[in-house]
């Protein structure tokens, strides 16, 4: 696992030891874990992106999927006015309509905020609405929908975008269309002008994932990285702290220009990290067009520490002269049935080239939980899951399968438990995104005590799992 990320030991060490110098919420129950090597799992996905769920594996290899992406942009530059990377795009639970919020120019510093609707988040009606500033916008585009529940309807919507006072401005909205600040000034400082507000629904806390400029002992002079900062209300941040940095392992001037649209699949944050080269020039591309830049997955399993790939996930379009060429940084991730829509600013040329005319905002999509595989070819694979208590009644996998997968479940001892063996497993085939796991003895054991599942699999792809409360 070290290609992608700490083992799962190390995860659990370094969580349960928390940050030096910082008050930082760190469960007790992962120390817990750590001796006992049991996990608690809920009803829901589990996806096996890392290494934590997975004791052994054997003629397994993890592949990036790559999401399918539309070939033109969705908003424009001409048309629509957009000059920046930076997209929020919200489905209304109330009418199953999209809202898109993105930056047009005041300047090649100042940012308005400009809207669009549609009914299927592909499709915008235009013209677009530029909306009244609450203050100076720098740049930001980052909108939270606290939903029909909000305690206070005149705050339903929460705006963070980055001001030239130096950091975090916040302004509240009822509709997402007339925003007021909530405070005076900067609530979270930095020196870098790009950051990310989100909710983490797991932890029922706000995250601010900003850039910053910093040196570093792996690296030579200043270079952008990135940290994060949690709140409560908005308004009182903890100091922010380092969580994806260059190392040694990385080429290159490489930089990291933020972490965008992080959302929660099951106990997993997972979010788009934006790579920035800004000495090297795409294929093709003007003498003074430097800098490329893509996108990589980045994750959390407690809101504090974050991994990262150094493959792309979403990669730069290989094509000279299409709009998205130099650069494909995913900034927002939305979860729209079966699928999830990545929406991503792409520019033809360079980092600094045209901003006016040549950043635009495109659309990829990939089948739910399907960002990374486990895969086994003609040999059978052989994944077994970590010690664990299982809270559900019903268990799907999320596979393709054109050979064969079977599944068994082992007890605390690591034995098979009668009825629930390979023997007695009716074997899957076929593409799902949930397979109902079942055996001759029934759907899923009622047990207390922890469980493991094992899969064998032949010329297949797993990509996780979901516990279901019923059957």
């Amino acid at each position: 696992m070290a290609r992608f990320g700490c083992t799962r030991r190390d995860f659990l060490k370094r969580s349960a030891a928390g940050l030096l110098g910082l008050s930082l919420p760190v469960s007790s129950s992962i120390a817990d874990e750590n001796e006992k090597d049991t996990i608690t799992l809920s009803s829901g996905p589990h996806v096996f992106l890392d290494d934590y769920l997975i004791e052994a594996q054997h003629n397994f290899t993890r592949k990036i999927n790559q999401p399918s992406r539309l070939s033109e942009p969705i908003v424009t530059a001409e048309g629509d006015g957009c000059f920046q990377p930076y997209v929020e795009v919200i489905r209304s639970p109330e009418t199953g309509k999209f809202r898109i919020w993105y930056g047009v120019p005041e300047s090649a510093s100042q940012t308005h905020l400009a809207t669009m609707e549609s009914d299927d988040g592909i499709h915008w009606k235009r013209p677009h609405k530029v909306l009244e500033d609450p203050a100076f916008i720098q740049f930001g585009t980052s909108i939270i929908d606290e939903g029909s529940e909000c305690s206070d309807p005149e705050k339903r919507y929460k705006y963070g975008w980055y001001s030239p006072e130096g950091g975090l401005r916040i302004a509240v909205s009822p509709d997402g269309l007339k925003w007021k600040p909530l405070t005076p000034g900067v609530v979270l400082e930095f020196n870098h002008d790009i950051v990310e507000i989100c909710r983490d629904p797991i932890r029922n806390r706000y995250m601010a994932l900003h850039s910053s400029y910093s040196e570093g002992a792996n690296w030579e002079g200043r270079r952008r990285i990135v940290m994060e900062s949690i709140s409560s209300d908005l308004l009182r941040w903890q100091r922010s702290w380092r969580i994806i940095e260059p190392d040694k392992k990385d080429e290159g001037k490489t930089e990291f220009y933020g972490l965008s649209g992080p959302i929660a699949r099951g106990s997993l944050l997972v979010g788009m990290l934006k790579v920035l080269r800004d000495d090297l020039i795409a294929e093709g591309a003007p003498e003074n067009a430097y800098g490329i830049g893509y996108t990589v997955l980045a994750w959390s399993r407690d809101g504090i520490h974050w991994e990262r790939d150094r493959e792309a996930f979403l990669p730069r379009n290989p094509i000279p002269g299409t709009w998205d060429h130099a650069m494909a940084w995913g900034d927002c991730q939305l979860v729209v049935g079966n699928e999830i829509y990545i929406y991503y600013g792409g520019y033809k040329w360079g980092h600094k080239y045209e901003r006016f005319t040549q950043r635009q905002i495109g659309l990829a999509r990939i089948p739910i939980d399907r960002y990374v595989s486990r895969e086994a070819g003609k040999e059978k694979g052989i994944l077994r899951t970590r010690k664990a208590l299982l809270h559900g009644r019903l268990i799907t996998v999320n596979a393709n399968v054109t050979g064969e997968l079977k599944v068994r479940i082992l007890n605390s001892s690591g034995k098979t438990i009668r009825g629930f063996d390979y023997s007695d497993f009716l074997p899957i085939q076929g593409d799902s995104l949930a397979h109902v796991l079942e055996w001759k003895g029934g759907k899923m054991p009622l047990r207390k005590e922890p469980l493991q599942l094992e899969f064998a699999l032949r010329n297949g792809k797993l990509y996780g799992f979901t516990l279901k409360d019923k059957s």
